[in-house]
């Protein structure tokens, strides 16, 4: 039997490994499920004014023939004051940007915006962020019912290897599912669609709420792999002794 002091500290990095996993799987689920991986802005031409609608998001004209073909070039072909940049933000599942006066944003799916010879890429990414989740799901199980439930130390262990493998494979596929997304969203923004295009762009909050689940999912890992570890140390290290007790026994027996 472990001294209470050995079995305090074994529960203190097992319930440390847990919470760091936990965290992991909530990060991991809410960025997944968000469309901010990406924000930026658009630049598109001013439309029309219609009515007597009036401000700096559309354009004017007081000649009868405001709407003809020179007008429409006009506006092309002069400078910044003729555009207005729209906000966008962009995920795995979609992709929205605000409406120029209107509310809300209009939301297409991101999937039907990648090039064609990227889907394949960016449905393996999916597909890795899905069994990422799943994995960190099994590793949070493995380890509430490690610190729970188990009756001995033998059998901590064995919960305990499984999952710390478990979730060492839930942060390698949660790292190549972030990479390969990084890879289809820097494609779609080359090769994407003209009225998709953003004119500036940079990483958004999902995007690092995503790899900070995996540095906890990793931490996570090397916390089970250290109590595991330190443990199988503990065991050799008692072994030791009751040999080294044993052979000073049968060397000087009792009368």
């Amino acid at each position: 039997r472990m001294p209470a002091s050995v079995s305090e500290d074994r529960r203190h990095r097992a319930s440390a490994a847990f919470s760091l996993s936990f965290l992991s799987l909530v990060f991991s689920i809410t960025a997944f499920s968000s469309s901010y991986w990406c924000e930026g802005t658009r630049k598109v031409a001013k439309p029309f004014c219609k009515g007597d609608s009036k401000g700096d998001l559309c354009i004017r004209f007081n000649s009868p023939d405001g709407n003809n073909s020179q007008a429409v070039q006009y506006i092309w072909e002069t400078g910044d004051d003729k555009y207005v940049e729209k906000k966008f933000h962009a995920g795995i599942w979609y992709s929205c940007e605000e409406m120029i006066n209107e509310e809300g944003e209009k939301c297409r799916s991101f999937i039907s915006l990648t090039p064609t010879s990227d889907r394949g890429v960016l449905w393996l990414s999916i597909v890795a962020e899905l069994l990422y989740v799943i994995l960190l799901l099994i590793g949070n199980i493995l380890m509430s019912v490690e610190i729970c439930y188990y009756s001995s130390v033998i059998d901590g262990l064995k919960i305990n290897a499984f999952s710390a493998v478990v979730t060492v494979l839930a942060g390698l596929l949660g790292m190549v599912a972030h990479m390969m997304y990084t890879t289809v969203f820097q494609m779609t923004v080359n090769l994407g669609p003209e009225d998709w295009r953003p004119h500036t762009w940079d990483y958004g909050w999902s995007y690092c709420l995503a790899w900070t689940s995996f540095a906890c999912c990793m931490a996570a890992a090397v916390t089970t792999l250290n109590k595991y570890t330190k443990t199988i140390l503990e065991f050799k290290h008692k072994r030791k002794k009751l040999e080294r007790s044993l052979k000073i026994q049968y060397k000087f027996p009792d009368y």
